[in-house]
């Protein structure tokens, strides 16, 4: 079995896409919003319709009790039914036109008349319905929920108040289960035709939705395959929302992530180049004095000269690298500090005066009073050694090295100038990355690594800060430091 034969067989069975799951969710939601409100229609239709075909079976009820009520003094029998449904057998204009016969008339409507012991006297038919004594009016729906009647039974009694028998009346609901049935499937048919419609528009727009994660996912498995690559995913419309958002947010992360990883090449490229060096320089001395050097008081002394020298090169280098690390981590590892940036930088100053008394250093504090940084001494000071330290090894004729020190607003900018040769403008795009030199022939001899400035960004802006270079050949150069200023309540 090949490679990509058990890669596909251990990577089991594929995922549902998003854009399925979606429209699955939305039908699913619509079809349950839409069962609910049709059920509330349905049951709001169904109480009306129910509610009228009530009333026409109280009134029928009622009627015909009435008509009984006059016709018998006594138990009913089948005379008084046939003068209520028939009161003129041969008129037919009237037989036609009383509302009672025409209301019975119905097909699913049966009139059922009982005497006192409960024996149907009409009509001829059994009835389907059982018999129930009653002694008031009621009616009641009866039967399964798909075949539902309803029944309405009333005690007879004369004009006397004296009961002569029972009426019950059948009211098949033919009309109503018919217009429900039409009415059930207009919602199907309507349900069914909404819910592929909705489908394919749903399934539509989720996929042109979610076309962004997908520009997204394709960019991602093609610079996993070779992060060098300068692909990028498009942004498909200039209005901003949340996949525009985050898909300027993963080109901005792949930016960064190829800047660090060329970066991390020229990291390694430049270690090994600054170590190849020393290391064959130590070599070549030890080589010399194994063979025969060291007979020779004078090639001893000289090679063991040179050789501590290189090594004392590699150990600053290692330092330098050390320090560098230290700084990429420094917001997660000083997170909390108390430093009187006026004391520090007057501290500086002083000190500088004192180790180089040829030069000429000058000190524009305007701090009125303490101005406290949430940041580590040792790293502020750090920062203006880089700095200071980098002014004096590039001046020229002129000997001066300027600091000032001001506050604008909630952040301190601090300032250190030289004088000396500058750079041009390309070359100080570069100036704070890792062994980054102007001029390395004439930088090895000045000494250092070409790691200071870089330290010294990584600590500003670890801590929140910004650092900026002006400058111009011939003329020198200023960095600028601006960093937050601790608030007055955390003050001592």
């Amino acid at each position: 079995m090949d490679k990509a034969s058990a890669n596909k067989k251990n990577a089991g069975p594929k995922p549902v896409s998003l854009k399925w799951k979606w429209t699955i969710g939305s039908l699913v939601g619509v079809f349950l919003i839409f069962s609910i409100f049709a059920w509330f229609l349905v049951q709001a239709f169904s109480n009306r319709m129910l509610n009228a075909e009530r009333d026409n079976v109280t009134q029928s009820m009622f009627t015909v009790a009435k008509r009984l009520e006059h016709e018998s003094d006594r138990q009913l029998n089948s005379t008084d039914i046939n003068s209520v449904l028939a009161p003129n057998e041969f008129d037919f204009g009237s037989v036609l036109n009383d509302p009672i016969i025409n209301e019975l008339g119905r097909a699913d409507f049966e009139l059922l008349l009982y005497d006192n012991d409960g024996v149907q006297i009409y009509p001829d038919k059994r009835a389907n319905i059982p018999f129930k004594k009653v002694n008031e009016p009621t009616t009641l729906v009866e039967g399964s929920v798909r075949n539902i009647e309803m029944i309405g039974r009333q005690p007879l009694v004369n004009q006397n108040g004296d009961k002569i028998g029972y009426l019950a009346i059948e009211n098949r609901l033919t009309s109503y289960h018919k217009t429900f049935t039409q009415i059930y499937s207009i919602i199907a048919v309507s349900l069914m035709l909404g819910l592929m419609l909705l489908g394919l528009w749903v399934y539509w727009l989720t996929g042109y939705l979610l076309q962004p994660i997908e520009d997204m996912t394709k960019v991602a498995d093609r610079i996993k395959e070779d992060p060098s690559l300068p692909e990028r995913v498009e942004l498909r419309t200039k209005r901003p929302d949340e996949l525009s958002e985050l898909a300027d947010v993963l080109n901005g992360m792949l930016d960064k992530m190829q800047r660090f990883i060329t970066q991390q090449q020229r990291f390694v490229e430049d270690v090994s180049h600054e170590l190849r060096t020393p290391v064959a320089i130590v070599k070549g001395h030890m080589e010399l004095l194994n063979r025969w050097g060291k007979e020779d008081p004078k090639i001893l002394d000289e090679s063991i000269q040179a050789s501590l020298k290189e090594m004392q090169r590699m150990e600053g280098l290692v330092q330098e690298m050390l320090d560098l690390t230290r700084a990429d981590q420094v917001e997660l590892t000083f997170k909390d500090g108390h430093t009187d940036a006026k004391e520090v930088i007057n501290s500086v100053y002083n000190n500088y005066k004192l180790i180089y008394p040829d030069f000429t250093f000058v000190l524009d504090d305007t701090l009125k009073s303490e101005t406290w940084l949430n940041m580590n001494r040792d790293h502020f000071e750090q920062i203006l050694i880089v700095l200071t330290d980098n002014g004096i090894k590039y001046s020229q004729d002129r000997k001066e090295i300027h600091f000032a020190a001001s506050r604008s607003g909630e952040s301190l900018e601090i300032a250190v100038q030289d004088f000396g040769e500058g750079i041009s403008s390309e070359d100080a795009q570069h100036v704070f990355d890792r062994f980054y030199r102007v001029d390395k022939a004439r930088s090895r001899k000045q000494g250092g690594n070409g790691l200071g400035l870089s330290i010294a960004e990584k600590l500003v802006e670890g801590y929140g800060g910004q650092i900026t270079l002006e400058s111009a050949l011939g003329q020198g150069s200023v960095f600028r430091i601006t960093l937050p200023i601790q608030p007055e309540k955390k003050e001592h």
